[in-house]
């Protein structure tokens, strides 16, 4: 979903800085790709990028917890311990968004249920101007060509997108962001 995006943003004239993790896909054109392994990685170059941005769009699923104590090397089955102790990752969104200036800022939530309750919750929390919601296991998303979106925004905007490509997905999440930052503009011009 984040390299549809990135080539739609590219598409209509958008400077793009792309942080992923690994892929095996290809970067848009004319893109900047940063390239991370750890989820403190993709915090250290999205903190990096996020003053100078005047949009920050997060699709990544960066998982919530690592190893306290990585191992050096592979563990062997009769000598490894079964219990492993984690830390928290640093929320990367929530972190960044807390020196929000006139960024406009998107997020992702992936839920497995209570959709809407749990993505409205993410979008307060995280001070986002929208969040893009999905079902896992709704037969799209993850893994698959095809997304199906639910757009929040803390106005109580509200928009069901049925299952579409997520390049498709990702030209109208452009054009929907390029339509509020208008507004915005507008708004605060008068």
């Amino acid at each position: 979903m984040g390299f549809a995006i990135a080539e739609a943003a590219v598409a209509a004239g958008w400077t793009v800085d792309l942080v992923s993790g690994p892929t095996h896909l290809r970067e848009p054109d004319e893109c900047i790709l940063y390239p991370v392994i750890t989820g403190e990685e993709m915090f250290n170059q999205v903190d990096a990028l996020f003053d100078a941005c005047d949009v920050l769009i997060m699709t990544a699923a960066v998982v919530d917890f690592r190893p306290k104590f990585p191992m050096p090397q592979k563990e062997k089955k009769g000598s490894a311990q079964l219990t492993i102790e984690t830390e928290p990752v640093v929320d990367i969104l929530k972190t960044v968004s807390q020196r929000k200036k006139d960024q406009f800022i998107v997020g992702f939530a992936a839920e497995t249920n209570d959709l809407e309750e749990y993505a409205t919750r993410k979008l307060r929390e995280k001070n986002m101007d929208l969040i893009a919601a999905n079902l896992i296991g709704s037969a799209s998303g993850f893994g698959l060509d095809s997304n199906i979106l639910t757009l929040l925004g803390p106005d109580g905007f509200c928009e069901k997108w049925p299952s579409a490509s997520k390049s498709s997905l990702g030209r109208d999440l452009v054009a929907l962001v390029t339509r509020k930052m208008e507004e915005r503009r507008a708004l605060s011009e008068s």
